[in-house]
């Protein structure tokens, strides 16, 4: 007999994580004016999958965006805070979770002012063990538009591996992208 009840969504790990220069902690709705901000910054925008000529603020990301990816299983949204001051620096989040694979994908956003000083890739790093070594996964995913080396240098310096190019498998605001495909085992972090 097949059991038709629908089952509820798994729920992604409560996420908090401390690195020595960042708090991590999950997406809240008083962070949406900060992450307005990054998500109205004209470098940001570059590369996100939105076109041009749509707005999201932060309130929509912080609450029904991350609400949304919660309820479905697909993943969840937080904020690394910096620990000096408590500055909100980066918005990360995950998706495109496969359950049966125990693999999931990171993404993230930092804030203008705090390009260029490893925030991404600690942030990154700090998520992916985490969810590798105490939460069960696999595998975790980044997929970086070629152009985009900024992310390709997070991949890098947070021990991604390259795995290929995915041919017109996304799109930015300017349209249709290949997609570099990096990834992190729990292998790798036996090795």
């Amino acid at each position: 007999m097949i059991d038709t009840e629908a089952r509820a969504a798994p729920r992604f790990p409560a996420l908090t994580v401390a690195t020595p220069r960042l708090d991590i902690r999950p997406l809240a709705a008083a962070d949406a004016p900060e992450v307005e901000a990054i998500l109205a910054d004209r470098l940001t925008r570059r590369w996100l999958p939105l076109p041009d000529d749509s707005t999201i603020d932060g309130r929509t990301w912080c609450t029904d965006v991350a609400g949304r990816q919660r309820e479905i299983g697909d993943g969840d949204h937080y904020v690394a805070l910096r620990r000096e001051d408590g500055r909100l620096v980066a918005v990360l989040w995950t998706s495109r979770t496969d359950w049966t694979a125990r693999a999931t994908e990171v993404s993230y956003l930092v804030a203008p002012g705090a390009r260029g000083f490893g925030v991404a890739s600690e942030a990154v790093d700090a998520i992916a063990i985490a969810l590798l070594l105490e939460h069960g996964f696999e595998r975790i995913e980044l997929r970086i538009a070629p152009g985009n080396t900024a992310s390709r240098r997070v991949a890098e310096k947070a021990g991604f591996v390259y795995e290929g190019l995915q041919r017109n498998a996304g799109y930015v605001h300017g349209g249709r992208v290949d997609l570099q495909m990096w990834s992190l085992v729990a292998g790798d972090l036996r090795g």
